[in-house]
């Protein structure tokens, strides 16, 4: 049983103080017999697990792992973070460089796809390490690091007067600490022509003390107008404190949106679709792309035929309001805009 929304989690021990999100960070799971372990799941898979964690390694912070349900290899969110020999086979179709970042790339660590807007790779870091994820073979070691490093970015990014635009990404950008952040957000307002901020980030899903009064602070005073589009795909993500940290960034008045990714054994199924919608409109985040899987190279048991999308898409307008059913689209590189799948 999930607990409802509203309904707090009064286990742990009020006498300890909560976690600041830097420790609960350095306190998340990063290794894959930790993992099994915690979760009584046979260590007969620890092998598989291993090679694939040394292609691409496990991060798992513990407010998601308390999510997950102890002895199920087939829960949802613990598929989207368990290493399984899956990823090292080689399939036809599934590249490095799923939506080609590397031909956009304007400059380090800004790239330049849709006409209005650019995208800052503020770092390759994250809080949690999605099997699926379409930057898992970024050269994230190529990007700056430094403010000072940022300053060609800045330079192109005030040279074009046609960006109004700008998204954080990575990586997390939230992983960065708040000076750091807040540095690189005022270096952004001192170019006149930008108009809008946006974040996007798994955080708030994953690590949701993250989401406290300065970070609150920063994007709320900014000049520019803050867009936090976050990352959820399953409605068991969305409970109690990831619950509380979506509603505290929507009643600050940031508006948040959120994205999901269709995964097979994850989220393929009208019904739990429909009730992550309902808990994102619940909590006053709008559903906004259901993306069909970027082909990355490991990812491939996660893609789920495009015509089943269109058919879970189709049942979903038959349940919910259109407020409600998000976008199903594709990535694709040279396109200008996501191409609707519809």
């Amino acid at each position: 049983m999930i607990p409802a929304l509203d309904q707090a989690d009064h286990s742990h021990d009020l006498t300890q103080p909560e976690p600041t999100w830097h420790e609960s960070l350095a306190a998340a799971i990063r290794d894959p017999q930790v993992l099994l372990q915690r979760l009584g799941l046979p260590l007969t898979l620890l092998p598989q697990t291993t090679r694939a964690a040394k292609q691409f390694s496990v991060m798992v912070p513990e407010s998601y792992l308390q999510r997950m349900q102890p002895g199920d290899l087939n829960d949802p969110l613990l598929r989207q973070v368990l290493p399984l020999g899956d990823e090292l086979l080689d399939v036809p179709g599934f590249i490095a460089d799923a939506v080609d970042d590397q031909s956009a790339r304007i400059a380090p660590g800004l790239l330049k796809k849709y006409a209005g807007r650019a995208l800052m790779i503020v770092t390759g870091a994250c809080a949690i390490h999605c099997r699926y994820c379409f930057r898992r073979h970024y050269p994230y070691n190529e990007e700056p690091r430094r403010l000072e490093d940022w300053q060609p970015a800045l330079d192109a990014l005030a040279a074009d007067e046609s960006i109004h635009e700008v998204l954080l990404s990575g990586g997390d950008p939230l992983i960065v600490p708040d000076r750091r952040l807040s540095d690189l957000i005022r270096s952004l307002e001192q170019i006149p022509h930008l108009q809008r901020l946006r974040i996007h980030s798994r955080l708030p899903i994953v690590l949701p003390n993250r989401v406290g009064p300065d970070l609150i602070s920063l994007l709320t005073e900014s000049r520019l107008t803050p867009i936090m589009v976050v990352h959820a795909n399953h409605p068991h993500e969305i409970q109690r404190d990831c619950a509380d940290a979506l509603r505290t960034l929507v009643r600050s008045g940031v508006t948040t949106l959120n994205q999901s990714v269709l995964l097979r054994g994850v989220n393929d199924s009208v019904d739990l679709l429909q009730e992550l919608s309902e808990r994102l409109i619940n909590l006053g985040v709008i559903p906004y792309y259901l993306h069909q899987l970027d082909r990355v190279q490991g990812a491939a048991h996660f893609e789920v035929d495009e015509a089943f999308g269109l058919s879970l898409i189709k049942q979903l307008r038959k349940r919910l309001p259109a407020y409600a059913v998000p976008r199903y689209v594709r990535e694709e590189a040279g396109q200008p805009h996501k191409s609707p799948l519809e």
